[in-house]
């Protein structure tokens, strides 16, 4: 799996040893919807803010343009929806959405609130002893919200970037999805920071910038 594969995660398929202890308990699982649409709110925001950009520049960190990763976005938060509606037990669904290729970038972005949303309904509405596969981790519904966020946040940071935008992932959100899908997260940073090196996308005081990594939706008591 490579670092943007078709089931829409963002990493490489094996981890690294992480250095540190467990991250704070996760957020319950009622507010995962609210989440999800606070951090499709803070990024679309600060992807508008750059729309008037060339987008075919490559992504901060990555060899897709920003508008490649727009697309696969749009691909990541359609697919966590299939795989809750579909619930498979090994395979990634069949199901796959894409951004018109002419469409100017607002109007995907549209797209992107569109997927974002779908997302958070379907997280809102299925049970809580619901599973489903995911290459990294069988998950639960907060499961994957926490991943839709991590695709979010993530990805805004690197087209952000590339395109001359001071963004990072919202402290708040961070430290929910640290806690959900990144267990053994170091302590004593912020967690945008943490955040951010767990995905190897920055490296810490003391700890260089990750070359493999992944997340673990795997469900913990």
């Amino acid at each position: 799996m490579t670092a943007l594969d078709t089931a829409g995660t963002t990493g490489t398929a094996t981890a690294s040893p992480s250095p540190s202890l467990s991250s704070p308990s996760p957020s319950p699982p009622s507010s995962w919807p609210d989440l999800l649409a606070t951090a499709t709110d803070a990024c679309l925001s600060a992807l508008l803010d750059a729309a008037g950009q060339d987008w075919s520049r490559p992504a901060h960190g990555l060899d897709w343009s920003c508008r490649k990763v727009l697309d696969h976005l749009a691909l990541g938060l359609t697919g966590y929806t299939g795989l809750l509606v579909a619930r498979p037990t090994g395979r990634y669904i069949t199901l796959f959405a894409s951004l018109d290729p002419e469409a100017p970038i607002p109007a995907c972005l549209e797209g992107i609130r569109i997927a974002a949303s779908l997302l958070a309904a379907t997280v809102r509405d299925t049970p809580g002893d619901v599973r489903a596969w995911h290459p990294w981790g069988h998950a639960d519904a907060a499961g994957f919200a926490a991943m839709g966020i991590t695709e979010l946040t993530l990805h805004t940071y690197d087209i952000t970037r590339a395109l001359g935008t001071d963004w990072t992932p919202p402290d708040d959100l961070s430290a929910a999805v640290l806690a959900r899908l990144f267990p053994e997260a170091p302590q004593g940073h912020t967690p945008a920071d943490t955040l951010l090196w767990c995905s190897g996308r920055a490296a810490l005081p003391g700890l260089p910038r990750r070359t493999e990594w992944q997340w673990d939706g795997t469900v913990r008591a």
